[in-house]
């Protein structure tokens, strides 16, 4: 009887051990440009982990120069599922993702996990289907905060962070976000993995998209541009001071355009130093950075990329959620004031950078999150 007792107690805990170590499966939610790259670094973390991923694209970014180019130079495999959600109001795009998302989970076996990264509708939409399937959800960006709730993405991430299972907090700031919101017990620093894809793609950039094959401008005789947040290409008078202060610039302005201000243009004089360029791929936008003399932008992964360049960046929104770009004048936050966006591009930086975004080991964002997605899962 004891033997009996003991070889049962045995194949339990071979039972367990062997569920813990098992193939873990996730199911990756991207829909924008910027999810496409940090899948670019994350995704052959997770393949190393013995981590099998399912990518599925929400659509929400759905022209060619803004999704499948990413997947074709970043060496991503085609995703299992395309929603093809497109555009439409907030509460359109979102809830045709959830629909889809969950009819595809619906169809084929359980996921251990969904991941979902940043603050897109693609992200609040995937958090949403997770919470009411009650699939473990993984936040990576998790904690950053503008502390403006007037932009959609201050809300989906503030949402998403609040049903997520593990949250990836990109650097300690974000950290200490979301201690102070009470959920710093499912709270890991893994670092950033923007910063990862820019170390592994730079070198690619500078061989596949050297700059002479982008622009004639040699380097550091110009100034970058984007300009895509609805706040500002769907408010005339901001979108006629952004342009008003580019068109006083003294340097030439490339601009690599977003669909939405593109349709904006016809009710706007656009000046003769801004060089309008179709949209162009992360290896060509790297190069285009690195050898800007300043970059003007309201996004949040450009104001990164350009710290990590050693760039002076113009942010065209009032407030940042990456808040230590502004440390000694690297980042200026100033909205669409034209003198306001002048008057920084004259103000060069009083002082070094600081490291941002490093995993705390020193190693890869993308390899800690891989660690922490297995050490939750055998939790």
């Amino acid at each position: 009887m004891l033997i009996w007792i003991k070889a049962a107690r045995y194949i339990r805990l071979s039972r367990r051990d062997s569920l813990a170590n098992s193939l873990m499966r996730i199911c990756t939610v991207v829909g924008a440009r910027p999810q496409f790259i940090k899948t670019g670094a994350v995704s052959p973390a997770l393949k190393a982990a013995g981590i099998q991923e399912t990518v599925v694209h929400a659509g929400q970014h759905y022209d060619d120069g803004l999704s499948a180019i990413f997947f074709e130079e970043l060496g991503l495999a085609a995703p299992a599922r395309n929603l093809l959600a497109g555009s439409g109001s907030h509460a359109e795009q979102t809830g045709r993702i959830m629909r889809r998302l969950e009819a595809y989970l619906d169809d084929i076996p359980s996921f251990d996990a969904i991941l979902v990264y940043g603050d897109t509708n693609s992200t609040l939409a995937g958090a949403l289907v997770a919470a009411k399937a009650n699939i473990p959800l993984a936040h990576v960006e998790a904690g950053l905060r503008s502390w403006d709730r007037s932009m959609p993405e201050e809300v989906n991430r503030i949402v998403t962070d609040c049903l997520s299972t593990l949250l990836l907090a990109p650097t300690q700031t974000a950290v200490h976000n979301l201690e102070a919101a009470g959920l710093g017990h499912a709270t890991e620093l893994v670092g950033d993995v923007m910063l990862d894809a820019v170390r592994h793609f730079a070198p690619r950039a500078e061989a596949r998209a050297p700059l002479n094959q982008i622009t004639a401008h040699a380097s550091g005789t110009y100034a970058l541009a984007t300009v895509h947040r609805a706040a500002n290409t769907d408010t005339p008078s901001r979108l006629d001071g952004i342009f008003g202060a580019l068109g006083q610039l003294p340097w030439p302005v490339l601009l690599p355009l977003h669909p939405r201000t593109r349709a904006r243009l016809t009710s706007i004089t656009v000046p003769t130093n801004v060089e309008v360029m179709d949209p162009i791929g992360y290896l060509s936008m790297l190069t285009l950075q690195k050898h800007a003399r300043t970059i003007l932008t309201d996004s949040g992964g450009i104001q990164k990329e350009a710290y990590w360049h050693g760039i002076p960046c113009i942010t065209l929104r009032e407030n940042t959620e990456w808040t230590e770009t502004l440390e000694h004048g690297w980042n200026h936050c100033v909205g669409a004031d034209p003198a306001s966006i002048l008057h920084a591009t004259q103000t060069p930086p009083t002082g070094p950078r600081r490291p941002l975004g490093a995993a705390p080991d020193g190693g890869s964002a993308s390899a800690a999150i891989a660690r922490a997605l297995i050490r939750n899962h055998r939790q």
